[in-house]
């Protein structure tokens, strides 16, 4: 875990377990997982979800299958409701506005493609 993955973890409005959210990346063939939204602002409650951009390692696949047992489990992980998006779908978003205001504001918790923050 590098200096900056630590920060990030240090300034989020709920402790994420690192080495749960390590297990569980390893375990999806996950290679970027990072936050976005309420989790990253003062508006961040109790009933407030926890929204997650994600990055498959290559070669990896998803099914629809996959993407909901990934969700239920990372959400009773930190019990508490999740959203897991995966990233290319926002980085191919026609909607400019979402697109530029998720991808400039997100904070990666895991990372094993070497490229840092997004």
């Amino acid at each position: 875990m590098t200096k900056t993955q630590i920060e990030a973890f240090t300034q989020l409005a709920i402790a994420l377990p690192i080495d749960t959210i390590q297990a569980f990346c390893q375990r999806w063939q996950i290679a970027e997982l990072s936050v976005f939204g309420s989790i990253l602002r003062d508006d961040f409650d109790v009933n407030s979800d926890v929204d997650f951009l994600y990055v498959l390692k290559p070669n990896t696949r998803w099914s629809w299958r996959d993407l909901l047992q990934a969700e239920a489990e990372l959400a009773q992980l930190l019990d508490r409701k999740v959203d897991l998006v995966g990233k290319i779908s926002i980085e191919q978003s026609r909607n400019w506005l979402r697109k530029r205001n998720i991808l400039s504001s997100t904070k990666v918790v895991y990372d094993t493609t070497n490229r840092g923050e997004t």
